[in-house]
This record gives C-alpha cells, sequence and structure tokens, in this order.
C-alpha cells in the first residue's frame, strides 16, 4: 500500500520518445502503456488503458506541440543568447568588435553572469527599487514586494544580490540553480531574501524563461500525480519543484551538492531560521511557473505536516499562474489554508493567456483555488472565484481580447504622462504588446503590469 507521500496513480507524456508513427498509432488505438519501466513509451499510466477518441485528441496535440518545443530547443536559445547580448550591447560600453570577438570566443557568458547583464524579461522592465509610496503598514506592501522579487527572479545570481543588497537594503540568504531528478538537469531556479526591518522571508521562484523551450513544454504538459491525500497535481510542475523517484519522502538525504532538490534546500534553511525562538514569517511568490512551484511548496509543506512552517508562512502570491491540480486538490489546499491562517492571493492581470492553462474541462480536470485578484487594463482591483473567461479560447471574447490588446498598446504611449516617468515603456515592451495584437493575452503575461497593478490600483483586500 503506497504511502501518502507516493502517488498512487498517474499519467505521464514524454515528448523526448515521441514520434510521427506512435502518434498515428495513438490516434487509432487510444492504447497508453501499463507503468513506467516501458522506457519506450511515449504516455504511460499505472494502468493500460485506452482513452476516448475527443482525449487522445488533445493528448496527441499536446504531446505534438511538446516535440515541437523540444526540436527548436537549441536554436531557440541560441537565438535568445544573441538577442538578449544585442540587448545589452548600450550598457557594455565595449566595441562592436570586441563584444564579437566576445560571442565567438565564448567569452559573452563571463558578461551574462555579471550585475549590468539584464534578461530579455528584465529589458521590458527595468524598474529595481521598491515603490517608496507604499509603507510597511500598506495592505498592498508584501504584494507589491512579490511582484518585484517575482519579477527580478528571471535575472542572473549577481543582477539579484546587487539589487536586493543596494537597492532594497535586505539580505540574500540563498539563491541557487536546482535539479530536476527527472530531466537530468538544472531546471529550476530561486532565491530567498530576509527583510530584517520586516522579520520577513520572502521565497521567490523563477518563471518561464523566454527563450526556455523546456520551460514552455512543462507549461503545457498535462502529465499528473495522484496522491491519496491532496488529489492529482500537474506533472511537470512536481519535477521541477524537487519530486524523486520515490515520490514525496519527507526527509531526503542530499549527498551531491551539484544536484540540490529546489523543495527540500529551501525548506531545511526555512527550518533553519524559522524558530520557536523568534517571531520571523515568510511569504512565498512566483510569477507564471514560479507561481506554480509557489503554490505547490506550501501544498508539500502540508502534506508533511510542517506545523512550525506553516504557522509562520503568512503568504502565497503568485502572478499569472497555471492551474496546478484537480477539484480533491482544490479542497485540500483550501483546508489547509483555512486551518493554518495562510493568505493566499493569485494575481490575474487582465487577458493573460497562462492563468486560463491547463483547461478547467472534464477532459483536463484542473481547478484553480484560492483569492482571485483581478487587474483590468486600467488597473482596477476586482475580487472574484475565478478570472473572466476562464478557458481563454471562447469564440465570444474574440473580439473584446483584441480590442483590449489594441488600448493596451495605446496606453504604452500616454501611461508616462499620467501616472509618472517611471511606468514608461521601452521600445521593447511595445514590441511585445504589438505582438499581442496577433496573440491576445500573450502580452498581459509579463511582469510589468504586475508590477503596475501591485502599485496603481487601490486595494480592498488585506
Amino acid at each position: 500500500m503506497p504511502s501518502s507521500f507516493e502517488w498512487n496513480n498517474y499519467l505521464e507524456l514524454r515528448p523526448d520518445k515521441a514520434g510521427p508513427i506512435k502518434l498515428v498509432r495513438f490516434l487509432w488505438s487510444g492504447y497508453i502503456a501499463e507503468g513506467l519501466d516501458d522506457h519506450d513509451a511515449m504516455i504511460c499510466c499505472s494502468k493500460g488503458e485506452k482513452e476516448n477518441l475527443k482525449r487522445r485528441g488533445i493528448i496527441s496535440l499536446i504531446l505534438l506541440l511538446q516535440m515541437i518545443l523540444l526540436w527548436i530547443a537549441k536554436p531557440l536559445r541560441n537565438f535568445g543568447l544573441v538577442f538578449e547580448w544585442f540587448l545589452n550591447l548600450p550598457s557594455s560600453n565595449r566595441t562592436w568588435l570586441e563584444l564579437s570577438l566576445d560571442l565567438l570566443t565564448g567569452e559573452v557568458k563571463k558578461e551574462r553572469e555579471s550585475a549590468s547583464f539584464i534578461s530579455a524579461v528584465g529589458h521590458t522592465d527595468k524598474r529595481v527599487k521598491l515603490d517608496r509610496s507604499i509603507n510597511r503598514e500598506d495592505v498592498r506592501y508584501k504584494r507589491a514586494l512579490s511582484a518585484m522579487a517575482a519579477k527580478i527572479a528571471y535575472e542572473n545570481r549577481a543582477f539579484i544580490k546587487t539589487t536586493v543588497t543596494n537597492h532594497w537594503k535586505m539580505k540574500l540568504i540563498l539563491i541557487d540553480d536546482f535539479w530536476n531528478e527527472f530531466q537530468e538537469k538544472h531546471t529550476t531556479q530561486a532565491f530567498m531574501l530576509h527583510d530584517h526591518d520586516d522579520e520577513l522571508i520572502v521565497v521567490a521562484f523563477r518563471g518561464t524563461e523566454l527563450f526556455n523551450a523546456e520551460d514552455w513544454s512543462t507549461d503545457l504538459d498535462i502529465s499528473w500525480y495522484k496522491y491519496d491525500r491532496i488529489g492529482k497535481v500537474h506533472g511537470g510542475f512536481m519535477k521541477a519543484l524537487g519530486l524523486t523517484r520515490q515520490g514525496w519522502p519527507k526527509e531526503l538525504e542530499q549527498d551531491d551538492p551539484r544536484k540540490l532538490l529546489a523543495y527540500y534546500t529551501i525548506r531545511n534553511k526555512l527550518r533553519e531560521l524559522v524558530k520557536d525562538t523568534n517571531n520571523t514569517k515568510f511569504i512565498v511568490t512566483g510569477h507564471s511557473l514560479g507561481g506554480a512551484l509557489a503554490i505547490l511548496f506550501a501544498a508539500i509543506l502540508a502534506l508533511h505536516e510542517e506545523d512550525l512552517l506553516l504557522e509562520r508562512l503568512e503568504g502565497v502570491y503568485t502572478f499569472g499562474q497555471p492551474r496546478v491540480g484537480d477539484k480533491e486538490f482544490k479542497g485540500f489546499m483550501e483546508e489547509q489554508m483555512k486551518t493554518h491562517s495562510i493568505k493566499y492571493q493569485r494575481i490575474v492581470y487582465s487577458n493573460d493567456l497562462v492563468p486560463r492553462i491547463p483547461f478547467d474541462s472534464y477532459t483536463f480536470l484542473f481547478k484553480h483555488f484560492g483569492t482571485c485578484l483581478y487587474y483590468n487594463s486600467l488597473y482596477k482591483e476586482k475580487i472574484l472565484k475565478e478570472e473572466p473567461n476562464k478557458n481563454y479560447w471562447d469564440p465570444m471574447e474574440a473580439i473584446s481580447k483584441r480590442l483590449v490588446a489594441v488600448w493596451e498598446l495605446i496606453r504604452s504611449f500616454i501611461i508616462p504622462h499620467i501616472e509618472g516617468w517611471e511606468y514608461r515603456e521601452n521600445w521593447l515592451l511595445k514590441g511585445v504588446r504589438v505582438f499581442g495584437l496577433i496573440v491576445p493575452g500573450a502580452a498581459a503575461h509579463n511582469p510589468h503590469d504586475y508590477v503596475n497593478a501591485t502599485r496603481l490600483a487601490e486595494s480592498t483586500i488585506k
């Protein structure tokens, strides 16, 4: 009989084992292999079964998209390296010849690790200072701090350290790249900071990297694992957080410092810092994929009955977070949040596509939960159970989404004259807005709008 820390049912998609012939066979037969021991199977579950035509069509489409992402992973990554190198040219103070030689010899990697190097996401919003008009007593403070922490989580170590230490006057406790046991590589980044003035620790997970095809594949993944106590949970997110092949053992010896798992490393650090002898509390945050990891971090703490940490967990603030579990998981988490008085605010901006996936439908069974703080394109706050147009693809919303995208592009030119120069949008972000005219909801996912929402909106919730 499996323990509560092990999965007892699962569906696992393996795009690296997929191919055109296998997809056609699956569409024809609908058969899914039994067990994880079949290393060549592209789809596995706890017991072999046959899917109906609708589900096999959706599964095949997801696998096809994941296959494409795997095929383009290397060229996309290389394009990202060159594109970000180009974006950082003005701040490098070096000649074109010097920079070109660095690119050819590999020295550009050192540049990427410097505190002056900014990612493509960071270039859409270069703000690093906290809003001085939002003090610690303001109900928006922890939300605004979380938004900034989630934003800078996309940057390199030196940049994060400089921002936290010099601009925020806080202490950087931990920053690392964490191991994914299933992908056998480092896929997850997170950092921890300590605000001594407020006796507050912030744990921030990095979100989906723009030029990382594997991150996007994780977002698309509909694999899941089912646990007795908590229900079905998104498989890709669990693996990124630190799932082992033995499930979620409460204690785990991490012998190899090069292969540290995110959940266990961060939890153990929190155990050191949060003790009965002090009043330190902590919050967890993240944007996009980082938001999913943030709420799952709290879920595994509850699974492991980490009562002291749950008592000190003041809140979870996620921005543009995808769905992570089913109806049973939703019920489990709502009970835990109530029992331990944990504040969970799931912040959604406008037509952001990512909070609307994986779909909430009979086929996918994923559900959101907690308080949804929804901000429209005027940065007006609404408290809802679910964001409008929850599954995104409603044809009735197609025209209105594009009209909103047009308004967001217009707003990018006028907002600095209304709210102040710090809200100006550069050419890169305006380009993202133009892309949003083609794919409404894609531009709305950028961290810039989430930072704006936490600063400009009048909040009615604590």
